[in-house]
């Protein structure tokens, strides 16, 4: 016959409970502590203060700059979230609307360096450079330019054409500024409304006869648009503009209007 376990060895057994539970609870806890460690927990930008202020400051497409100048150093805040994050950690649609954020509010900030004595952003440039090179965002652990932003990040990495009614130059020209912050989870939507309604606005873009106005946003970066800004144009034009670009045929030629660098103020 088979020996069967007797009691006097379950008194052995019960003693390492003890031991066993807390060998569990150690790994559990280190599973945990695993999971929600920052180099395996979701990377974020806390973009709630540059929320608000856009917020409190854009409207109708016009830009408060003496509320922004009240508020400065709120700006500022927001600006050393950027430049202490790590935009390497985000998701490719977080990065993206990372950098669109940065330009915005940078340029924003830029801008105020110098109101209310200007009427263009043009106006802090000087004879030898312009404002868009000015090395003085910090991002990265680097010192970079707005310029930077736009053709080495946005324009080179991300190929997206849209780019270009999202980041805003500060001046009538330019798409408005979006009166909140890009989001990864929402930067499609946002993208293609900016887009939509920039294209689809009769003080930039409109057709007369077989003549199609547009701005020189398609003449600067034609190549963005596949060197077919028709086609980028037909794609974003509501059914109305649409009807009426089939309608003026296939031979439709550009004319690209005055660029307005006055200060988009309010």
């Amino acid at each position: 016959m088979k020996a069967h376990a007797t009691p006097l060895n379950q008194p052995a057994f019960y003693s390492q409970i003890p031991t066993l539970i807390s060998t569990l609870l150690a790994g559990l806890l280190l599973g945990m502590a695993l999971v929600l460690s920052p180099s395996n927990a979701a990377a974020q930008v806390d973009n709630s203060i540059y929320a608000n202020l856009l917020l409190q400051h854009v409207n109708e497409n016009r830009v408060d700059y003496d509320g922004f100048k009240k508020q400065e150093a709120l700006l500022d805040d927001y600006l050393a979230i950027l430049s202490a994050a790590d935009a390497n950690s985000l998701s490719r649609n977080d990065r993206f609307a990372f950098y669109i954020n940065a330009y915005n509010a940078f340029t924003i900030k830029l801008v105020l360096t110098k109101y209310p004595t200007i009427n263009s952003i043009k106006e802090i440039g000087s004879f030898f450079s312009n404002p868009w090179s000015k090395k003085f965002i910090s991002l990265g652990g680097r010192t970079v330019s707005l310029d930077h932003i736009e053709h080495d990040i946005l324009r080179s990495l991300f190929k997206d054409p849209r780019i270009h009614f999202a980041i805003n130059c500060a001046s009538k020209g330019c798409p408005p500024l979006l009166n909140q912050p890009y989001e990864g989870e929402t930067l499609e939507a946002q993208l293609n409304t900016m887009t939509r309604e920039f294209i689809n606005d009769p003080k930039h873009t409109f057709l007369k006869g077989d003549t199609l106005f547009v701005s020189k946003i398609f003449k600067w970066f034609e190549e963005d648009f596949n060197d077919a800004p028709l086609l980028f144009i037909r794609q974003y034009a509501d059914d109305e503009f649409r009807t009426k670009l089939d309608a003026a045929g296939p031979k439709i030629k550009f004319t690209y209007l005055n660029y307005d660098w006055t200060l988009n103020r309010r």
